[in-house]
Parts: C-alpha cells; sequence; structure tokens
C-alpha cells in the first residue's frame, strides 16, 4: 500500500440535486481526464506493471507530452469544503436534517476515515497523486538531458511539487512555528517516482519540509515562462507563483520575502486594477451572473483555477452546517472601521446565508441516468489575497501607510458608493471603533476581519485561525456548543490509516 491511491472512485450523485449549472467549461477536464488514466497505468501498485517497461503510448519523451503530463500536477481534489467546515464561519443552522459524514463530522472536529470527494483523506491521496505526476516529468526532463526547451516544464513540475507539499504540511502537521518546527512531524516529501509497491517513507520535520518547499520554490520561479502555457490561469504561471511565494513566506514569518512577491504581481505597485470590485460591478449581478463569472480564467483577479471533484458547489448552500444568518448580517451588514456598508452580495434565508462563489458542472457517468460526477472550479490563488498578504507584511514591519494603502485599496472596491474622503480607514477611525489606543492590535483585527468576509467558503479562514491559534466555539442547534482549544491536536489532521502501512506514524488523538 501507497501513501497515496491513485485508483480513486469519485462518488456519485444524482443530478437532480439543486445544483447550478455551468454551460461551459475548459478543455482542461477533458485533458485531465485522459491524464488520469496515463497516470494510473505509470504509478499503478500493481507488480505487473512494475516489472515491465511501459508502453510507448506512455513514454513521456517530448516536451509536448510532459506539459500534457503536468495538467495532472495539482491536485483535483477540494480542500474548501473541510477547511470552512472546521472554522468558526459555520454555524449548526437546523435540526432533523440528516447531513453526511463527510459534511457533517468536520463540524466536531471528527477524524472522516472515507476517501470520497470533499473528505480530507482524498484530498491527501489527490496532492500525493499531483506530486506523482511532478516527479514524473521531472524524471523525464532529467532523461531528456535538462535541455533549455524542457526548463519551463521543469519550474512548472517543481512549483507545483512545492504547493502540494505545502497544503499537506499545513494540513496534516502542526501548524509551522519556528519555535518547534525541528521538532514537529513533518509529512512525506517525496521526490521522485515510485518503483516499488511497498516503499517506506518518512515524516521527518515541518521544518525539514519548508526547507524542501522552498528550494523547490525558488528554484522553479526562476524558470516559469508564461509563454508555455495556452491558457496560463490553469498552470503556476509567474503571477500565481509569486502569489504562493507570498503566502507560503508569510505562514514563514519572512515579511520582506511576502513584499517582494506580493509587488511582483502588483501593477506598478498597485493591485486595484486586478482585483474584484463588488462595489460597482458584481454587486449588480444576479446569482448566476456572479456565480458563473467568480471562478473563470477570465477573471484577471484568479491568478490560478483548478478542476476539482466536489460537491461543494452544491453544498456549501443552505446545508445545516454553514454561515448562519446572524453571522451573515454581523459580518456583511454591520458596522464597518472606517464606515459604510460592504457591497458584497449574499443570498439564501434565516436557515443560512451564502455568497455565489461556486458553479457546479455535472457530468453522467451513464447517459440514460442521471447520477455523475460534480466538479467545480476553485481559485487557488488570488491577487486579494496577495494584497492582504502584503498588508499584513507591512503591518508586522511598522509600515503603517503601506498598510493602510492596501487596504484602503481594498475597500474602494468593496464599500458601497464609496468615497476616499469619507470611507478610507485611518488610524483614529480604526482605534475610535475597537475602543483602543493599541494602534497595531486594532490594525490587525481590521485585517484579520476583512480577510474573514472577502474568502467566506474558500477555506482561508481556517489556515488564519491555525496560524493565529485562535480558539473556536461551534454551537448546536439544540443547545450546548464544543470548544477548539488553541492546543487542541485536533487541529492537526489525521492522515489516512494505510499511510501507516508505508511506516507513517499517525498523528496522535
Amino acid at each position: 500500500m501507497k501513501i497515496f491511491n491513485l485508483n480513486l472512485n469519485k462518488i456519485k450523485h444524482s443530478e437532480d440535486s439543486p445544483s447550478p449549472r455551468q454551460k461551459g467549461w475548459s478543455k482542461v477536464f477533458k485533458i485531465k481526464t485522459l491524464l488520469f488514466l496515463l497516470i494510473t497505468l505509470i504509478f499503478t501498485s500493481c507488480e505487473k506493471y512494475l516489472d515491465t517497461i511501459p508502453d510507448n503510448r506512455t513514454e513521456i519523451d517530448t516536451a509536448e507530452k510532459i506539459s500534457e503530463l503536468l495538467v495532472s500536477a495539482y491536485p483535483d481534489a477540494n480542500y474548501q469544503a473541510f477547511c470552512e467546515l472546521m472554522s468558526d464561519n459555520v454555524n449548526d443552522n437546523y435540526s432533523n436534517a440528516t447531513v453526511s459524514p463527510i459534511y457533517s463530522r468536520p463540524y466536531f472536529w471528527q477524524d472522516v476515515l472515507q476517501i470520497d470527494a470533499d473528505a480530507s483523506q482524498y484530498y491527501w491521496a489527490s496532492c500525493y497523486k499531483a506530486i506523482a505526476a511532478a516527479n514524473q516529468a521531472l524524471a523525464a526532463i532529467n532523461k531528456l538531458g535538462n535541455t533549455a526547451n524542457l526548463m519551463p516544464q521543469k519550474g512548472e513540475a517543481l512549483i507545483a511539487r512545492a504547493y502540494s507539499h505545502f497544503m499537506l504540511v499545513s494540513l496534516f502537521s502542526k501548524f509551522y512555528d519556528v519555535a518547534s518546527a525541528s521538532t514537529d512531524l513533518g509529512i512525506p516529501y517525496v521526490t521522485e517516482p515510485e518503483n516499488v509497491v511497498l516503499k517506506k517513507y518518512d515524516r521527518k520535520t515541518v521544518a525539514f519540509v519548508y526547507e524542501m518547499i522552498e528550494k523547490d520554490l525558488v528554484e522553479g520561479l526562476g524558470l516559469i515562462n508564461d509563454q508555455s502555457y495556452v491558457v496560463s490561469a490553469f498552470h503556476f504561471n509567474k503571477n500565481a507563483a509569486n502569489a504562493f511565494a507570498s503566502r507560503f513566506y508569510l505562514y514563514k514569518k519572512n515579511y520582506d520575502k511576502v513584499i517582494e512577491h506580493a509587488n511582483k504581481v502588483a501593477v506598478e505597485g498597485s493591485f486595484k486594477s486586478l482585483m474584484r470590485n463588488w462595489n460597482s460591478d458584481y454587486s449588480t449581478k444576479s446569482f448566476t451572473i456572479i456565480s458563473s463569472i467568480y471562478g473563470q480564467a477570465t477573471e484577471k483577479a484568479n491568478l490560478l483555477l483548478a478542476e476539482t471533484g466536489s460537491y461543494w458547489g452544491r453544498n456549501w448552500a443552505g446545508q445545516r452546517y454553514g454561515l448562519s444568518a446572524n453571522t451573515g448580517r454581523e459580518l456583511y451588514f454591520g458596522d464597518q472601521p472606517g464606515g459604510g456598508t460592504l457591497a458584497y452580495s449574499l443570498f439564501g434565508n434565516e436557515r443560512g446565508v451564502f455568497l455565489p462563489k461556486f458553479n457546479e458542472l455535472f457530468v453522467r457517468v451513464n447517459p440514460s441516468a442521471n447520477i455523475g460526477n460534480g466538479y467545480i472550479m476553485v481559485s487557488l490563488f488570488t491577487t486579494e489575497e496577495v494584497l492582504f498578504n502584503r498588508a499584513e507584511a507591512y503591518l508586522n514591519k511598522g509600515n503603517i501607510n503601506g498598510f493602510l494603502g492596501d487596504i484602503n485599496t481594498f475597500l474602494s472596491l468593496r464599500i458601497k458608493d464609496y468615497k476616499a474622503n469619507t470611507n478610507d480607514l485611518t488610524i483614529a477611525k480604526n482605534n475610535a471603533f475597537y475602543g483602543t489606543s493599541n494602534t497595531n492590535g486594532a490594525l490587525f483585527e481590521t485585517l484579520f476581519y476583512y480577510r474573514r468576509v472577502e474568502f467566506m467558503h474558500e477555506g482561508l479562514r481556517w489556515f488564519d485561525l491555525l496560524r493565529f491559534k485562535v480558539p473556536i466555539v461551534h454551537n448546536n442547534i439544540n443547545g450546548g456548543s464544543q470548544t477548539l482549544s488553541a492546543t487542541d491536536p485536533r487541529r492537526v489532521l489525521q492522515l489516512p490509516q494505510e499511510a501507516s502501512l508505508s511506516g507513517l506514524p499517525l498523528n496522535p488523538r
């Protein structure tokens, strides 16, 4: 048994389930479907494949074939569902509702054992499958002599490999803390294709994994070439790679590096022309239109998109465990530190509210039956996140003017009828709003709040709660609540039980 299972079966759902429908889809879907079969052939656990040479149909011997293989070097599973359900964004909104364990157990911070779409163990498997594709591409590049024409593919493979490991260590290990990273258990950093059935792996430490991520990231950044992509939004283009670097260094608390990489994404120092405009654009559109364009490659805010096998596109809205009407009103319609009202479009009712960020593509597996697989396109990196990363770095570096400049750029696109002289955030306004003279503390609260409302339903709130060690309280609709303390071991997701067969110790419980 490997540390991942390449032959994943997505759970089947009826198309009759309520879901928005996407009328168009990138050709990436077709390519990845074919390449999934290719990867399965290359990396299958069966000894009969290990004992024979692959036939010509699976030989990766040209730049074009390597590029096609790299389409599968990105996780095709969705982390947003389980991350969101574990966070403080969700509530128990109503009783007498049957909910799949995949969407209920995370709310109670219970391990999910299924390897099905939207489960953490499914994401683990998908990340290692993506890593396998990246490693196979790198092996092919090395076999072809590491020639200059293959350097863009090498850059993409290195950064894709770093990204999947980064997500895995952020979820399945203790969150990076320089004080304990050298002793905290990491995850296996796999750098070569598997060629044995039962290969043993070592988790090593979080510090080691971060070192390996940085090594791949730095090398890959120097090789990325946007001209090698047909649709760059589905690959680690330069902006997406620098966005990844800004997040990595933010988590590592290397704030100079955060600013350096964020500046490479900004246009003449500003993100305004690259961000979504909720104030005068999105807020004027219908639910259907917003959900359709939010995850499109033509949306300039989307730096990297991924097609994921997921039912979050139908389950994030209106299910039992989700954003409550009361929390939605408080977050989106309450008073703002700089004044004014947020322009986000909320939909729903008293049983739950939501922002229209997802649009499901339902693919029938049988033309005569209404069963099939759900897919949604998600944005792995956005310009909004890079702006917030830089603002946080500015705040930690003591550059208050830089922080306020970025936050006010954000507000100019998020506050209804925005007027700079009325709605711009100032130190005086912010301190008065929180009733404090602790300027840095109050500015951090504002940053923490705006990150929450911007990335609602997208899972990033979970990582913020981890890195700032914030306790989380979940209510029960029938009374009572449960708290996840800052030191609770359940803040670290459990490895799949099968991983122990490869010699990996499971996380404590």
